[in-house]
Order: structure tokens, then sequence, then C-alpha cells
């Protein structure tokens, strides 16, 4: 049985960091490409930054570029999502997925592996 869990999330003032954390177990993680997606309510769910299965090649919204960094740890079976300078704009819930394909711009709910999400508040 397959499970991603999510961690890390929380509230924070603008300008602040967050570091969420995931951790797949149930399959073998270097197998898989692992990122976040992040949905605010009302708006659709959008992939926010994605990681190879070795880690080589890396994909950022732009407007996560320059503030947030993806890395994986496949000895840990755990992904990780560094967030600085936070905005407001940020606010979301955040979700992990494991999925046996790339480019994440075309993963969707029936893509992978999916957890049930972090809550990411930032206060303004």
């Amino acid at each position: 049985q397959v499970q991603v869990v999510e961690s890390g999330g929380g509230l924070v003032q603008a300008g602040g960091s967050l570091r969420l954390s995931c951790t797949a177990s149930g399959l073998t993680f270097d197998n898989y490409a692992v990122g976040w997606f992040h949905q605010a309510p009302g708006k659709e769910r959008e992939a926010v930054s994605c990681i190879r299965w070795s880690g080589g090649y890396t994909y950022y919204a732009d407007s996560v570029k320059g503030r947030f960094t993806i890395s994986r740890d496949n000895a840990k079976n755990t992904l990780y999502l560094q967030m600085n300078s936070l905005k407001p704009e940020d606010t979301a819930m955040y979700y992990c997925v494991a999925a046996p394909s790339w480019p994440c711009g075309t993963w969707n709910l029936k893509t992978g592996y999916w957890g049930q999400g972090t809550q990411v508040i930032v206060s303004s």
C-alpha cells in the first residue's frame, strides 16, 4: 500500500520561510519523479516545483523561481520544499505527488500517488 504524507505547513508572516517535507512508502521512491502542487480556494491545482528521478532536472513555476528550492533524499524516501521570502499569494494547500512520468505539468489527480496536503498560510 502506497502512502504519501506531507508535513511542515503552517502560519508564517510575509517574508518568512517554511520547509515542507513529504515521505513516501510502499513504492520504490527513486523510480518516481516527485513534486509539489498547490491549490488556493477557488483556484485550480497547479504545479509549484518538481524533480526527476535522480534529481538531475527540476521544474519551478515562474511565481516561485528564486524563492523556493526543491530537493529529494532517495535514501530517506523524502522530498523537500524550502520556501523562502513567502508572500500572501503563496497561501494554499500544498500537495506532494509521486509520478512515473515527466513533465509534471502533465500530471493530474489520476497520475501517480498524491498526499492529503499540508496547509500553508502567509499573513501580510
